[in-house]
């Protein structure tokens, strides 16, 4: 079975994932797995060659004789990569990408030392620097990012030759650290999650013990005794998400698949803790985290800015895999509605339309000079977007011992095994465009279980359901409409109200005051100076005259009519009531927001002021 996270023998997980190669998706998500697959896996492997990533294996193996290129950490793209292709070759066969696949697994085992150890930046002169620099040289992080990719290539392809060498290098780092080995844990957190998923495939506890040591370590002072490397306090005694913001969240994704192994209730109440302070207190309506650019960080409670918001996109990814396995503990949906806000503003944004550039930084308002790259000199999101857009299949459906779990909603065609019986489930839906989904269910011969449909949170528990087109009874839990009968070969109509929703932010969010964004069923909105050339969009005034929707070429955006507040932009700062304003009415347009700076650079606006004032 192939899975991004097993928790099939989990003990502590409610819900199982179904196997990535038994859901085919076509709908929106879609397309954008498509693309991955046609364009983003194809340039990003050129731009590991051309920016000397694979080189540096080469060079480490000593068929080349060069200096190594980039960034310490630049084996992690490389790995991330090799995720990303793993889990979208059984659906493609693609005789290329297997070629490429095998020729850069065989440069990293040409790479691997003799004792396991797999670092190249680790070579020659700085041999004697290995586990020496736990905060800031990444060894960890970079072992973590080969383990994962190797697990996906396994359970994608069958073939155990990059899993052999992950294997033999997490055995020299268990050998390394450890009670009554080698003290220390990773400036930046991955290994965790790493070791925990190699755990679930293997079945040694050796691996399992380690990911829990590493996270135990924190707080002692080791990796710079900081808030930035989450190392000023002991896991379970920290009170509010802070730091780093990618390196916060995959800690926190590595301690909740401990806490699925082991159940340790106090890393569960941290945990459930830290999930409050940060959506309550510090995330983005887009489900950005990271407010500052200096270090990268999350920020105090309520520092939201628009213009300086950092939120790079593997924070989002990391705020995206979070709630997954936090819901695969609960089967509590706001974890799934945090996952579908996510996805379809600050994760997706950090992509073009055409699946070639890339955002690191996701601001919520800019004044045009913002725009995607094909790559970075830390080029940590690209691969990052790949592996997750490669698998997003895997996030839609989930089985428990009572039944079957939608949490996203795509137009796709699955086939699911609960208890020995095999389920056939397609929807058809435009979803998010279009809040109708039908949802058609086959099960022979006929079998009793519960369907667990998710009534995401902007729905405002409205919506009209029907099977076979007669009204039928349910319950409502934790976010989940439950339908329990005798399934054979019945259909669902499930509807929920696309109303567009003027939004406020919290009033201690200062930056926001007086000002509205608009969302539509999951999508947040902007708007952006090449939809609305006669005005600057920073001085829009919504108002509240209806917003009108238009679909065009299947996107949904919206329009209507407001203010355009203008004034003397020579003056800084005025008297109240000498100050000189003049309001105009305009007619507006609005975007998803995840589809800003496709078009001619300009002004973007998520915020917009809702009043005269």
């Amino acid at each position: 079975m192939a899975f991004v996270v097993d928790t099939s023998k989990s003990p502590y997980a409610l819900l199982t994932p179904v196997s990535l190669r038994d859901v085919k998706i076509s709908g929106f998500l879609g397309k954008y797995r498509q693309r991955t697959i046609d364009v983003s896996i194809p340039t990003q492997f050129e731009l590991l060659e051309s920016t000397g990533r694979l080189d540096n294996f080469r060079r480490a193996s000593g068929k080349i004789k060069k200096d190594f290129q980039g960034f310490f950490f630049n084996d992690t793209d490389v790995y991330k990569w090799l995720e990303a292709a793993s889990y979208v070759f059984p659906d493609t066969k693609d005789r290329n990408l297997d070629k490429n696949m095998k020729s850069v697994i065989n440069e990293i085992k040409d790479a691997q030392e003799p004792d396991g150890y797999l670092d190249t930046y680790f070579m020659f002169d700085k041999k004697t620097l290995r586990w020496t620099n736990l905060k800031d040289l990444h060894e960890l992080y970079c072992a973590g990012h080969l383990i994962q990719a190797a697990v996906a290539h396994k359970r994608n392809t069958g073939e155990e030759n990059l899993f052999n060498i992950a294997k033999k290098f997490a055995d020299n780092i268990t050998n390394t650290f450890g009670s009554g080995k080698k003290e220390g844990t990773s400036g930046h957190p991955e290994i965790e999650m790493a070791l925990v998923e190699l755990y679930r495939e293997t079945r040694d506890k050796k691996y399992l013990d380690l990911a829990k040591f590493f996270l135990d370590e924190r707080g002692k002072g080791l990796v710079g005794g900081d808030e930035y490397h989450i190392d000023h306090l002991p896991f379970t005694k920290l009170n509010e998400v802070t730091g780093h913001a990618v390196r916060m969240l995959y800690l926190l994704s590595g301690a909740t698949d401990i806490y699925l192994e082991n159940g340790d209730k106090a890393i569960f109440e941290t945990l459930n803790r830290l999930w409050n302070d940060l959506v309550f207190k510090k995330m983005y309506i887009t489900g950005g985290v990271g407010s500052r650019y200096e270090g990268e960080s999350i920020g105090q409670a309520y520092e939201l800015p628009n213009r300086r918001a950092y939120t790079e996109t593997c924070a989002a990814i990391g705020n995206f895999m979070w709630n997954w396995r936090m819901l695969l503990a609960t089967g509590d949906g706001k974890f799934a509605d945090v996952m579908e806000q996510t996805l379809y503003n600050g994760l997706l944004s950090g992509i073009s339309l055409d699946g070639k550039n890339y955002f690191y930084v996701n601001p919520l308002e800019d004044r045009g000079g913002h725009r995607r790259q094909p790559w970075y000199e830390v080029a940590c999101c690209p691969p990052n977007l790949a592996r997750t857009l490669g698998s997003i299949q895997n996030y839609i459906y989930t089985t428990s011992k009572d039944g079957i779990w939608i949490h996203l909603y795509e137009e796709n065609d699955a086939k699911i095994n609960l208890s020995g019986h095999e389920i056939l489930i397609s929807q058809k839906t435009k979803y998010p465009w279009d809040g109708k989904i039908k949802i058609e269910i086959s099960a022979k011969p006929p079998f009793d279980f519960t369907l667990f449909l998710r009534i995401p949170g902007w729905a405002d528990g409205k919506f009209d359901v029907d099977i076979n087109g007669k009204s039928v009874e349910h319950s409502i839990e934790k976010g989940y409409l439950k339908i329990k009968k005798t399934w054979q070969d019945d259909t669902i109509t499930i509807e929920f109200p696309m109303k567009v929703k003027r939004m406020k932010s919290n009033p201690f969010v200062r930056e926001n005051t007086d000002k509205v964004t608009i969302m539509r069923g999951p999508v947040v909105y902007c708007a952006e100076a090449c939809d609305n050339p006669a005005f600057d969009v920073w001085n829009l005034i919504i108002g509240n005259g209806k917003i009108q929707e238009k679909v065009e070429d299947g996107v949904v955006t919206l329009k209507g009519n407001g203010f355009a507040k203008t004034s003397n932009e020579e003056i800084l700062y005025q008297e109240k009531g000498k100050a000189k304003y003049t309001y105009r009415e305009v007619e507006f347009t609005l975007i998803p927001y995840h589809r800003w700076a496709n078009s001619e650079p300009g002004p973007m606006a998520v915020w917009l002021f809702d009043r005269k004032g």
